[in-house]
C-alpha cells in the first residue's frame, strides 16, 4: 500500500467513534474505501 493510501486511511478513522471502515480490493490494490459511522444520540 502506498503511503498516501495508508494517510487517507488513517485521516478516515481519526475521530471517529463509533461505525466501520471497509477497503475494496481489485488486483491486489486498494481502489476503494467506504466509511460507515454512527453517531449515538444518548
Amino acid at each position: 500500500m502506498s503511503d498516501e493510501v495508508l494517510e487517507k486511511i488513517e485521516k478516515s478513522f481519526k475521530g471517529m467513534l463509533h461505525g466501520t471502515i471497509t477497503l475494496i480490493i481489485q488486483d491486489s490494490r486498494v481502489i476503494q474505501l467506504e466509511k460507515h459511522e454512527k453517531i449515538r444520540l444518548v
